[in-house]
């Protein structure tokens, strides 16, 4: 038995289930051992949850590096929006671990601004270099680099909460073409 192995078990409750749904009990019985045998790899649920949450960051920015949103001769708006649509495909694909990740309080979560300006967040990271390279380039107004970063993705992180509140009730498809309006006229209101 294995941390990835107890982490998949953890992730796979998380997303049936949401955050109340995972518990010691439950994941030793989806891998097959006692609960005691779960804590020679984390010693409580908060430490596996962290592992868990670590990971599926991982998984976000190496999609966003996929794509070559970053480091592409794009505009800064197509580069947003790209990052954007990952951001949005996450809470498609995988809306209870998008809850836990980004929408309910946690321990351990990242915070702004400190754990932010220390380059601790992976998603907001690559907004960040964008919106650095941009400001560097003069496309951008000159501004703090992480409160444009955080504004930009808070921006789409709210439609995402109002869509997932059913508060905008939409197809999937009319749902993206409408944060991809709002985000670029926000963009447009930053250039230089």
């Amino acid at each position: 038995m294995t941390a990835e192995l107890i982490s998949d078990a953890a992730l796979e409750l998380l997303e049936r289930d949401g955050a109340g749904g995972v518990s010691m009990r439950r994941i030793a019985e989806a891998v097959g051992v006692t609960p005691m045998a779960i804590y020679h790899h984390f010693h409580n649920k908060e430490a596996l949850l962290n592992f868990v949450t670590d990971r599926e960051f991982a998984k976000f920015a190496s999609s966003i590096d996929r794509q070559g949103t970053v480091r592409s001769n794009t505009s800064l708006q197509t580069r947003l929006v790209r990052v954007m649509e990952s951001y949005i495909d996450y809470a498609y694909e995988r809306p209870r671990i998008f809850d836990y990740i980004f929408a309910e309080p946690r321990p351990g979560a990242r915070t702004f601004p400190k754990d932010f300006r220390e380059r601790r967040s992976p998603s907001l990271n690559a907004v960040a270099d964008a919106v650095a390279e941009e400001m560097k380039a003069g496309n951008m107004r000159k501004d703090d680099v992480w409160e444009v970063a955080l504004e930009l993705w808070a921006h789409t992180h709210g439609y995402i909460a109002l869509m997932r509140a059913g508060r905008i009730l939409l197809p999937e498809a009319e749902f993206r073409k409408l944060v991809q309006r709002s985000l670029r006229r926000l963009i447009r209101g930053l250039e230089a």
